[in-house]
This record gives structure tokens, C-alpha cells and sequence, in this order.
């Protein structure tokens, strides 16, 4: 197997300046908190009164993570170092990865109210840590298989996993069977798509695994992000504020972009729906998640999924709120084992851009309203055409109808001019990708990439 590499910023920098050297603690916390733009685009605060994630434990697949970080204290579980055997709760040689995607998804902030320092999208949700050795040089090490991470997972209590990781190698039939252990549990599988601007790697491309790629402030696709068929969403992974367990000038923080930060954001909203929404099937949050996803107005008619950005970016008040019919319980993923794949079938399912208009694209084969409404036309048709045989025969025995022109089956009557006919409606359709409606063919990669 090759080597295991983590989704690690490449242009990350922290907000350096002069002026903050002698700041306050508490001051450059603060500017901590007004860096994380995706919680305003999210509009967190309208979020939280809806659901915090509380009751739902996420697992992290990554670095060890700092449980005593000001941010995160309270919301850490032991978990498991496979790397050293102990639990994965402090961090191992400050490397910082796992704490960054831990707080995003749950941390809480500190001080006053918590508003200061970084808030993730879940805040009561738990993180279960899972250590990996990620920048392992070692070909072939157990450590670089995430098969018995995953069920480990599995196995205490995780209702999401996230994994801001991927390998260099396809996936082995031992992952295979751990990513289809944890589906037939019950829980959802994130996974990055990965920072090289290439196709989508392990574990992100394994079937039944939910692929995420990174798009900036303004909703465009980060130009390192990964992409491929198996992209199915993207969200915020551009200057992305996190927690760390490396201290600098700003306090223990880090400032980065990725796809492992966007994949701790969908994990966080899927934390979310399964706090809000305990029935539903890990199938069934992941087509929630799809079906109230944004494009960008210039992005309409783009047929979907997209190979960079998927079925759109992320919007989970949306997917709290909205009126989305569960669907199937596996999702826009293939059954266990084989099955079709594509966000489950209902065209009432119809979701919104941005400005609030409708995604439209057909689908295949003749919808129920239409079927429907052939039949009506044709009965109508039907009576129409004996009222007319019956007035030629009367008119045959006894000369023109009374009323002249403009009389019952003259221009006024039916089929004539301002006659009655039936109010026929146009066929439903679906957005794109709304469930059951799937491209024709494979999906086209926008332009210039």
C-alpha cells in the first residue's frame, strides 16, 4: 500500500500583522471567531436554535486530538491511538490535523457565553478520536490501513465518521468490508476528496462513501480540490479558521485550506440531521444533505452530480428546515453489496438555487402527473367527439341548432374558438439531481479544468 498522506493545508497561513503581537488574548480570540466566515454563511446562530448535534458522537479518523484544547475540553472522548495503543484524547508529536477537523465540527469555544476562540457547526456534538499515523514512511504499515480505525468506530458508538485522509492506493478489500461493516451499523462515512487537483482518492472513491470537495467564500470551487464521478457535495475549505494544539502568535490556532476542512463541516451537518432527525438512515441524511444543496446562479442546468462540485455546496439550514421526503434508506449510495446509486427517487423533492428559483432537468420515462393527465385529455376528447356526433345527427333531422353561429358546437362551443377545454398542466420535472433523476451519461467536467 502506498503511503498515507493527510489533507493538509498547502496554502495555509495565519493572519499576521504587527499590530496583533501585543494583543490581549482575549481580543485576538475574538478575532478568531469573526475569521470563521462559514459560520456566517451558514447562518450558524439560526442553525443552533434548531439543533447543536447533542447526543450524536462523530468519529475522527486522523491525528490524535487535543481533548484539553480551551475549545474542545468536555466534548473529547478517549478513543483509540493505533499509532501508540493508548487513547487518542492528547496530541501525539503537535501534530495539529486532527484537532483542527475535531473543532470544526465540535468545538465550543471558551470564555464568557463561549464566543470566543473557534466554534465547530455541531458544538454539542462528541468527538470520538481515532489516531492514524499520517505521515508514516513506512510502506505497508497497519497504521496506513484505516480498516480497523473504521470499525473500531463502528464498534463505540460513532454515528458519523469523518475522514479528512486519503491513499495513495485503491481500496483493499479489507477497507471495502469495513466501509460496508460501518453501513450495514448505521453510519455515515465523510471523506475527503483530496488537495492535488486530481480525481478523488481513498476513501473518498470508495463506493458507499460521501466524497467532498472544497469551494472559497464566494461558492467556487478551490482550485486544488479533487474531482471526479464520485463527488457528491462541496463546502467551505478555503481560509479556514481551526483550533491546534501548536501555539503561536494568535494562540493555538491555524488558519488553512482544504478539502479535509470541508469534509469536517459536512460531518458536523450530518451530526446535525441525525440529532434532529434520529429515524432516518445514514442513507437517508446523506440525501438530505444532496437534495438541499446550493448552485450558484450561472451554475443552472448544469447537469448534475458535477465532476468538481457534485450536487452543490452545503447548506444545512436547508436540510434542518426543509420538506424532504426520507427516500430509500441507502441514499444516493449503492446498496451493500451492489444496487443502484443516485439520490433516492421522489419529484416533490424539488430544492432551490440561491435566489430561490428551481433546478430543472428531465428524467427518464413518463412521470405518474403526466400519465395521468394523457388520460384525462383523451377521456375528454372522447366525450367531445360524441357530443359532436350526436349534434350532426339531430342537426340531420332537424335542420340548424337554435343560437346560430356562436351556438353549443359552433365557435363557441367545444374545440371551437374560446370553447371550453380541459386546463392541461405541463409535466412535472425535477431539478437536477433530484432523487431518481439521474444524468444521461457521464458527468461533464465544467470548462477549463
Amino acid at each position: 500500500m502506498s503511503f498515507t498522506r493527510t489533507l493538509r493545508a498547502v496554502g495555509g497561513a495565519v493572519v499576521a500583522g504587527a499590530l496583533l503581537l501585543g494583543t490581549a488574548p482575549v481580543a485576538s480570540a475574538d478575532q478568531i471567531r469573526n475569521e470563521q466566515w462559514p459560520l456566517q454563511k451558514f447562518d450558524a446562530e439560526s442553525i443552533w436554535k434548531i439543533s447543536t448535534g447533542k447526543g450524536v458522537t462523530v468519529a475522527v479518523i486522523d491525528d490524535p486530538v487535543d481533548g484539553n484544547h480551551a475549545d474542545l475540553k468536555g466534548n473529547v472522548l478517549p478513543g483509540k491511538n493505533f499509532i501508540t495503543g493508548g487513547t487518542a484524547d492528547r496530541p501525539y508529536e503537535n501534530r495539529e490535523h486532527g484537532t483542527a477537523m475535531a473543532s470544526l465540527i465540535a468545538g465550543h469555544g471558551h470564555g464568557a457565553g463561549g464566543v470566543d476562540g473557534v466554534k465547530g457547526l455541531a458544538p454539542d456534538a462528541k468527538i470520538l478520536p481515532i489516531g492514524m499515523d499520517l505521515s508514516s514512511t513506512s510502506v505497508g504499515s497497519a497504521a496506513e490501513d484505516y480498516a480497523a480505525p473504521l470499525r473500531y468506530a463502528v464498534d463505540h458508538g460513532a454515528r458519523v465518521v469523518n475522514m479528512s485522509i486519503y491513499i495513495g492506493a485503491d481500496v483493499t478489500p479489507e477497507e471495502q468490508a469495513a466501509i460496508d461493516y460501518a453501513r450495514k451499523h448505521d453510519v455515515l462515512l465523510v471523506a475527503a476528496s483530496g488537495n492535488t487537483a486530481g480525481t478523488s482518492t481513498n476513501p473518498a472513491s470508495a463506493p458507499g462513501v460521501l466524497d467532498v470537495g472544497a469551494v472559497d467564500d464566494k461558492g467556487r470551487i478551490w482550485e486544488k480540490s479533487n474531482y471526479g464521478p464520485n463527488v457528491k457535495l462541496t463546502a467551505p475549505g478555503v481560509n479556514i479558521r481551526s483550533a491546534s494544539p501548536v501555539e503561536d502568535i494568535h494562540g493555538k490556532y491555524r488558519l488553512a485550506d482544504g478539502t479535509s476542512d470541508s469534509t469536517a463541516y459536512v460531518s458536523a451537518a450530518a451530526a446535525l440531521l441525525r440529532a434532529k432527525f434520529p429515524d432516518l438512515s445514514a442513507g437517508q441524511i446523506a440525501n438530505r444533505l444532496i437534495k438541499t444543496a446550493s448552485l450558484l446562479a450561472d451554475q443552472q442546468g448544469t447537469t448534475l452530480p458535477d465532476q468538481h462540485y457534485g450536487y452543490g455546496s452545503l447548506n444545512p439550514l436547508s436540510a434542518l428546515t426543509k420538506d424532504i421526503p426520507a427516500g430509500s434508506k441507502d441514499g444516493p449510495f449503492p446498496a451493500v453489496g451492489g444496487g443502484s446509486s443516485g439520490p433516492s427517487s421522489d419529484p416533490s423533492n424539488a430544492a432551490g438555487d440561491d435566489n430561490g428559483n428551481l433546478k430543472i432537468q428531465s428524467h427518464k420515462g413518463l412521470s405518474t402527473p403526466f400519465i395521468i393527465l394523457i388520460a384525462v385529455v383523451v377521456l375528454v376528447l372522447l366525450v367531445i367527439v360524441l357530443i359532436v356526433v350526436m349534434v350532426a345527427k339531430k342537426k340531420g333531422r332537424n335542420g340548424p341548432p337554435p343560437g346560430g353561429p356562436g351556438g353549443f358546437g359552433g365557435p363557441g362551443g367545444p374545440g371551437g374558438p374560446g370553447g371550453f377545454m380541459p386546463n392541461q398542466q405541463p409535466p412535472y420535472q425535477q431539478q437536477p439531481g433530484a432523487p431518481g433523476s439521474y444524468p444521461q451519461g457521464p458527468p461533464t467536467q465544467p470548462p477549463g479544468r
